[in-house]
């Protein structure tokens, strides 16, 4: 037969919904793939089934309700202090990951570079491999996941088109100052670069973090791609609500992408998720609060057990250092942590282009019961350890 693409051989199958697999297939703690255990707001819920119910049952606007588009440009001005036009500047998408790669298609072209910082979430890489792009990488450096501005630099100097940037970043759980995306900003105008922003977090922050839009810094709106969803915001990862903000001439060039690639979001969700959009700003700060709670736990537990790790000032994940086990293979470390500890994370090599392999990536949306458990089943985890010699 044929062969196959020669660009799928560039990555991999996604890590992180393998290592839900693994979680089911042993029944453990899943903290690897990022969702909730608990419900939307009740008032999302109840115009869910009002929706399923009246409707609408059919095509939406290609680039999303008329009536969506209008909430989700409320929303956002209200937070970034931008004008959002519902018709110029807002195509919704399939979820953020669709956004992301409408976003890369939109700006790039077979040939083109583009930089990632890392560690990264893990869809980058495959969005600039299947947009033909080629990807240069700038580390970020632990424990405050700083970038060089000179490294940053020098990767604007190859000529690259776009830089991606995660704020709040998965998986590290930094917030970029803002002399950090000033500097960004300059860097990405002096070399005529688009910046394509991953910006799904933005709710998720604990204090003093602050989300900066980046979109929102002077001259930088005409240049960047805004990416976000609803999925993190309102518990709702599985109705696939995204959005792409940007420039009228870049929204227009996107609408053609987004067509082709999915034709449009689920209409009766959308009419559903203006109920979310709307909801007061007390709505925020009281996420905020319940995440910070639910950090505060599962670091404690972490404390118990006596592992290593890194603070996160925004999003809902945190890397654990798992040196002192001794295992090369990180992969193997994590199939055998679900499998025998019953608490199952993500790889850390899965997230760095740096040869990386100590670090497992957790996350804590879940109910405060379901974090305890994991807490008390890594207890033993220095135990079932102990002794062990790997491959």
């Amino acid at each position: 037969m044929p062969r196959t693409s020669l660009r799928l051989n560039h990555f991999t199958e996604s890590v992180i919904r393998r290592m839900t697999r693994v979680a089911n297939a042993h029944g453990a703690v899943n903290l690897s793939q990022g969702f909730p255990d608990f419900d939307p707001p009740e008032a999302l819920l109840q115009a869910a089934e009002k929706a399923a119910r009246q409707g609408p049952h059919q095509y939406a606007v290609t680039w999303g309700a008329a009536n969506f588009r209008a909430a989700l440009a409320r929303k956002q001005s209200r937070f970034s202090g931008l004008p959002i036009d519902p018709d110029e500047h807002i195509v919704v998408t399939c979820g953020s990951t669709e956004a992301m790669m409408v976003a890369m298609m939109t700006v790039c072209d077979p040939g083109d570079k583009v930089i990632v910082f890392s560690p990264f979430y893990e869809n980058y890489v495959a969005d600039a491999i299947l947009s033909g792009a080629e990807p240069i990488y700038v580390a970020l450096r632990p424990p405050d996941f700083a970038f060089d501005p000179a490294e940053l630099k020098r990767a604007f100097a190859q000529g690259a088109k776009a830089l991606i940037l995660c704020n709040p970043s998965n998986p590290s759980g930094k917030v970029f100052t803002r002399e950090e995306l000033l500097c960004i900003a300059e860097l990405a105008e002096a070399s005529d670069a688009f910046v394509i922003t991953d910006e799904v977090y933005e709710h998720i922050l604990y204090a003093p973090g602050e989300h900066v839009h980046f979109a929102a810094l002077p001259g930088m709106f005409q240049r960047t791609l805004t990416c976000s969803s609803l999925s993190k915001t309102y518990s709702i990862t599985g109705w696939r609500l995204g959005h792409l903000i940007a420039a009228p001439e870049v929204i227009l060039a996107a609408r053609k992408v987004h067509d082709f690639l999915t034709v449009g979001a689920a209409a009766p969700l959308q009419e559903a998720a203006v109920t979310a959009l709307e909801l007061p700003d007390c709505y925020y700060g009281e996420l905020q609060a319940v995440y910070a709670e639910k950090r505060d736990a599962f670091l404690g537990f972490l404390d118990a057990a006596g592992l290593s790790y890194t603070r996160p000032d925004g999003a809902y994940y945190v890397m654990v250092d798992m040196s002192e086990f001794h295992c090369a293979d990180d992969v193997a470390f994590a199939e055998w942590l679900a499998r025998t500890v019953g608490v199952a994370g993500v790889p850390g090599s899965s997230f760095f282009r740096e040869p990386v392999n100590h670090l497992i990536r957790f996350h804590f949306a879940k109910r405060l019961e379901t974090l305890r458990d994991a807490g008390e089943r890594l207890l033993s985890l220095r135990e079932k350890a102990s002794g062990l010699t790997w491959p």
